[in-house]
């Protein structure tokens, strides 16, 4: 629902936790609150509020100000509310005849050095300084202002060098917020304060420009700013916004609560919920700035159709869209059988959406060829985590690493990746936290600011396994095992075989030293201090899953946890960090061709009648194909027609040559996206989709929360994705019956246990719920997974036998590529590529260590092929040395860049996740593009010129819309 914009109430400092109460009078009111709070919490907790600049309730108190003392009976003087924590007995007055004129005093010292163009400030109606003049009464400057006042600031330049905000010093009160923001929110310490008394200003870097500096743009500076100094370009543009609504990001697993800022249906600014529970209140560059692209020039708005890609785009209706792709289902159908057609969901789209693309499959295409991109990136969690513990999922808050002792990050850079979450890391590794980072390259956490870990694991890619039965090996030959936990909690026989096999000395750390590239001594230290806890946390990320040995890896940091009684408490945990915001619940709703919603299996009968019943349908109890599979079957002449709902598959998966050959031997693909991606460009139907801004349902992040999504515009091509889905379903002949998504969830809740409890209203009413939720749990749900048991029962260990990945280097290809993100981009780019965020990375490259470098004579820049078994491509280098010799890495957000034309078909042994993390590959320095970059070029050419012809047709341009 849609709210006058207000400010949320702010209590000035942080919330203090403590069993012991504090009894006080502020201004004649009794107050209880915890021992630690401030004066100035306590009295905005009673209803009082007390006058303030440099204070806000998400940073530690400063006392700056100076605006709002208190007056404290039987005290001396007038201390600051924000630094003066309250007392037993304590009277305290807020406002009396002296505090009065001191507050006075000083606002006439802040205003006497400030521009007085309120009227035309762009953060007039949303200015604490403004605000704040009017509460002391301020009337008169006895100084005069700027240049009456003599020495002043207020000619500075402004810095805009930012994409997103404005840094205007001439407006700046020196509060430090910035500052502070920047160090104890986000943790990236590039803003300070240059020169001394007066000329004290607030700096990016060493009086750089922000885009000069260390600042990654999070925007929490902006959003602790109270004054226009720093200020979103937005909103310069556009003004203040008039209402508001919370919504969720669509970026990463993190999934970010925001408060949508809007003027009619136009969003002015994104604003980082202060009680979103994944967030509380801090946000990255792209969920708090990157969100432009949503109504990008480049969206297509109008169903299109076309006989074979060859041809120009068709400009039809809704209704002439869904029949004409109907009609080429049911004729393939017709012709190889049922199951020659399947789908793919969408990570990126809500839970409602998701299942109702797999029921559509299941039900109104009669197969069970449905996948989803957990495939190729979290399916090993899925089954490693599923037969250890019996669910697929993390088990904690991403709030609990806060009560963490020890932190194993393994296969995962959150600082690029998630970032809101490493901020919540980072914060806790200066508090004291000590870190072990399992990582190919030297990434962030390693050595940053304030940051070192204690152990830096540099394996080789593709000897994960090698370096978890190590770890285990340490823990189990030391004695460092949790007797009494694995006593009581885990499955004694395969308890007893692991602990044999992981014992046998070629399983010692020794034993792996040649294997995985790290020392024993290294790898001992890290396991002692991972068994020594007390809470020991592990959180990992792609560079586990994706492997040919990916399943294998999650089973034995399973093992680890167990051993060393890791799960089931506040600050411990398994956690993979998802990649995209909706791919948790992808999975939960059934995307994989095995399972049903809820994670239960197709054969099981008893789960099959339920959905049956429901669906008046009969569901087949084999498993469908994989998306692999579907390629092989494409090539195969068995498989023709593919309904893929926002995933982009060509730029997506590995060895690109293999999947658009597989696309071209298909019949008829159908392309429900917001963009001509690159599978578009292979499609015979387009289906314009939505925006998060245009959507309503509901997303599920990477701690199992599920959080609302709610509408912010109408969408552009006027039907909502789920809607185009009933309508696809009835063009087909299957009818489904929902008015809103509120329904579709109603019926999830029906049938799926871990749903039971979950609804619109508990949702709107919490801020969030977190899976299992039921009636056998809190109202909220489960915060922490398998407190008291296992979801499985016991916990059962297995046997992690070490086996070298097939990517092997050799004498033609001596180098090993692993590919990652990066925190500007966002997997295949689509959307923030039509953003501003292009100006930190606006292209991919290759990362090379200066040994590899000097070797080949490449210098910083320069052209490189990089070349595999599945095929070559060309990029710039970047000389690094977060590289280790004899390993080069790049990112994938260009589709220009061809990066997954030379990852292989190598995957997991038991869910098909690719092996993007371990390619051989060689690299030489290069003057032109590699062939399969030409053909790029031209083919990108030839589709868009087609789609330019549709555009050019305005006689079928009319939609019908609902």
């Amino acid at each position: 629902m849609l709210k006058p914009t207000s400010q949320d109430i702010d209590f000035g400092t942080p919330k203090r936790e403590s069993e012991v109460l504090v009894d006080l009078t502020i201004d004649g009111y009794s107050v209880s609150v915890p021992k630690g709070t401030s004066l100035m919490r306590a009295a905005v907790e009673a209803g009082i509020q007390v006058p303030k600049l440099c204070a806000t309730d998400s940073l530690e108190p400063f006392g700056s100000c100076r605006l709002c003392l208190v007056q404290i009976e039987g005290r001396k003087g007038y201390p600051a509310s924000c630094t003066t924590p309250a007392e037993a007995g304590m009277v305290v007055h807020t406002q009396t005849p002296k505090l009065q004129d001191l507050r006075k005093g000083v606002m006439e010292l802040y205003i006497s050095d400030h521009p007085l163009d309120c009227l035309t400030c762009s953060a007039n109606g949303n200015c604490e300084l403004q605000t704040q003049a009017g509460v002391v009464g301020l009337r008169n400057v006895r100084y005069g202002t700027g240049t009456q006042a003599g020495a002043n600031h207020c000619d500075l330049q402004k810095d805009e060098s930012n994409p997103y905000f404005t840094f205007d010093s001439s407006k700046c009160i020196v509060c430090n917020r910035c500052v502070r923001a920047c160090e104890e929110t986000q943790g990236t310490f590039a803003l300070t304060i240059s020169g001394r008394g007066f000329e004290s200003r607030v700096s990016p870097g060493q009086s750089e420009t922000f885009m000069e500096s260390d600042c990654v743009s999070c925007g929490a500076c902006v959003e602790a700013c109270p004054t226009a100094t720093l200020q979103e370009k937005s909103i310069i543009e556009l003004g203040q916004p008039e209402h508001s609504l919370i919504t969720t990001c669509a970026y990463c697993g993190v999934g970010c609560g925001f408060k949508a800022e809007m003027k009619g249906n136009t969003v002015v600014r994104m604003v980082p919920w202060k009680d979103g529970k994944a967030n509380e209140g801090h946000s990255c560059v792209k969920g708090r700035f990157a969100w432009g692209y949503a109504t990008h020039q480049d969206r297509i708005t109008k169903p299109m159709i076309r006989d074979s890609i060859a041809e120009p785009w068709r400009i039809v209706s809704w209704d002439e869209a869904l029949n004409y792709a109907a009609a080429r289902i049911h004729a393939i159908q017709a012709k190889h059988g049922k199951d020659s057609v399947g789908g793919i969901t969408s990570s990126r789209c809500t839970n409602e959406e998701t299942y109702l693309v797999q029921k559509l499959v299941r039900a109104a295409f009669g197969t069970n060829n449905v996948d989803t991109c957990a495939r190729v990136c979290h399916s090993p969690t899925g089954y490693g985590l599923g037969q250890t513990l019996g669910t697929s999922a993390g088990t904690q808050t991403f709030k609990s690493v806060a009560q963490a002792d020890v932190i194993m990050v393994i296969g995962a850079n959150p600082s690029d990746a998630h970032p809101v979450f490493a901020s919540r890391m980072k914060r806790r590794i200066r508090q004291g936290a000590r870190l072990i980072v399992i990582d190919p390259r030297k990434i962030d956490l390693v050595s940053g600011v304030h940051i070192k870990a204690d152990h830096h694991l540099a394996l080789k890619p593709g000897t994960n396994v090698a370096m978890i039965t190590a770890l285990a090996h340490v823990v189990v030959t030391e004695g460092l095992i949790a007797q009494d936990y694995v006593r009581e909690r885990c499955d004694d026989n395969s308890f007893n075989e692991w602990r044999d096999f992981v014992s046998r000395p070629e399983n010692s750390p020794e034993a792996f030293e040649a294997v995985t590239g790290v020392s024993a001594g290294e790898v001992r230290a890290a396991a002692r201090l991972y068994a020594s806890g007390p809470n020991s946390a592990i959180y990992y990320g792609l560079g586990v899953t994706e492997h040919a040995q990916g399943s294998t890896t999650v089973l034995g940091i399973a093992n680890l946890a167990m051993a060393c009684g890791m799960v089931g408490r506040e600050g411990v945990g398994i956690n993979p960090l998802r990649g995209q915001n909706n791919v948790q619940g992808s999975c939960d709703m059934g995307s994989f061709p095995h399972e049903l919603p809820g994670y239960r299996h197709i054969s099981d009968t008893t789960t099959r009648s339920l959905f049956e019943d429901a669906w008046g349908v009969t569901i087949s109890p084999e498993p469908g194909l994989r998306i692999p599979n579907m390629f092989e079957a494409a090539l195969d002449g068995s498989f023709k027609g593919l309904y893929c709902q926002g995933e982009d598959i060509v730029q997506s998966d590995p060895n690109t040559q293999h999947v658009t050959s597989a696309l071209s031997a298909m019949d008829c693909i159908i392309v429900q996206d917001i963009f001509l991606n690159e599978t578009a460009k292979f499609a015979h139907v387009f289906l314009p989709g939505s925006s998060f801004l245009e959507k309503d349902g509901t997303f599920t992040n990477a701690e199992r929360r599920i959080s609302r999504v709610t509408q912010a515009m109408p969408p552009m091509a006027g039907l909502a994705d789920w809607e185009v889905t009933l309508k696809f379903a009835k063009a087909l002949g299957y009818d489904m019956h929902y008015d809103h998504p509120e329904q579709i969830m109603q019926e999830i809740a029906s049938l799926t246990p871990s749903f039971r409890g979950v609804s619109y209203e508990k949702i709107e009413r919490l801020g969030s719920v977190q899976w299992p939720c039921n009636e056998n749990t809190e109202e909220a749900g489960t915060p922490i997974m398998h407190i008291d048991k296992f979801v499985r029962g016991k916990g059962k260990f297995f046997n992690t036998q070490y086996i070298a990945s097939d990517e092997k280097v050799t004498q033609k290809f001596p180098l090993l590529l692993t590919t990652g993100r990066i925190l500007s981009q966002y997997n295949v780019g689509a959307q923030t590529r039509r953003t501003p965020n292009n100006m930190w990375h606006s292209e991919d490259r290759l990362e090379i260590h200066p040994h590899d470098a000097q070797e080949r004579g490449i210098a910083d820049m320069d052209w490189v092929g990089i070349e595999s078994r599945a095929g070559r491509t060309v990029l710039r280098a970047e000389v690094s040395e977060r590289m280790q010799p004899g390993v080069v890495y790049t990112t994938f957000h260009f589709p220009e860049s061809g990066a997954n034309v030379i990852t292989t078909d190598s995957s997991d042994w038991a869910t098909n996740c690719p092996e993007y993390k371990v390619t051989a590959v060689q690299v030489v320095a290069v003057t032109q593009p590699s062939e399969w970059q030409k053909r790029y070029v031209k083919f990108n050419q030839d589709q868009m010129q087609l789609l330019d012809q549709a555009k050019e047709a305005p006689k079928h341009a009319e939609v019908v819309g609902k």
